[in-house]
């Protein structure tokens, strides 16, 4: 299971990350982001309905959405995001047991690390990929620095990134960028201008994909 959905998202290399929008709004926030090219949805617990939010998406998207729970903090939420339909985990922090419960049950955990140490241990202890948070905070070179060693783990880079460096980021080797507010527009949200949040998505799928035809040697 990781191991596919791995592959599904170095192809995809967006996961739209949907957090505080109004409740109610969660099947056309991710039916416009479907439809400007997104197939890879984290959906984070402390949005207000998460649970539910994750189970109708599951029932409506199927298998065009690959729905995950992001802020996962401990075990507990772990468990409630999968029994709503999560098919992976993440988190902006590294905890173990939480690693040890997507082991045990055979779920996906991606894991927030900053640190190479922190990396290096996500790794050890059975994470296919970590997530590199804050990015924008730590600067995008951050990502190059850090992966000229550690280049053996698949590294999701969120926070920070926007149209003017998602290709940079992509091309110093990350599996994937995790978009939040700078694609999940939720003042766009809020007053129904889905149309753009497609056409924002369509514009980041395509900068995603002229990083593969012109990929950095």
């Amino acid at each position: 299971m990781g191991s596919e959905l791995l592959t599904s998202l170095a192809e995809a290399k967006i996961i739209a990350i949907i957090r505080g929008i109004p409740v109610g709004m969660g099947r056309e926030t991710a039916r416009a982001l479907v439809e400007g090219g997104i197939s890879f949805l984290e959906i984070t617990l402390n949005t207000e309905g998460a649970l539910e939010m994750i189970t109708d998406l599951k029932e409506s998207f199927g298998d065009k959405l690959r729905i995950g729970a992001g802020t996962v903090l401990d075990v507990k939420m772990a468990e409630k995001a999968v029994d709503a339909g999560a098919e992976y985990i993440i988190s902006p922090n590294l905890d173990e047991a939480v690693l040890a419960y997507g082991r045990e049950k055979g779920v996906v955990v991606w894991p927030g690390t900053m640190t190479p140490s922190e990396m290096v241990r996500a790794h050890q202890l059975g994470a296919e990929a970590v997530k590199v948070f804050p990015t924008g905070s730590l600067g995008v070179k951050y990502i190059k620095d850090v992966r000229a060693p550690l280049s053996h783990i698949p590294m999701v880079a969120t926070g920070g990134i926007n149209q003017e460096n998602i290709q940079e980021v992509l091309r110093y080797g990350v599996t994937a960028v995790g978009l939040g507010g700078n694609l999940v527009d939720n003042a766009l949200i809020k007053k129904g201008e889905f149309k753009k949040i497609t056409e924002i998505a369509r514009r980041y799928v395509q900068l995603a994909e002229e990083v593969d035809v012109h990929v950095t040697k």
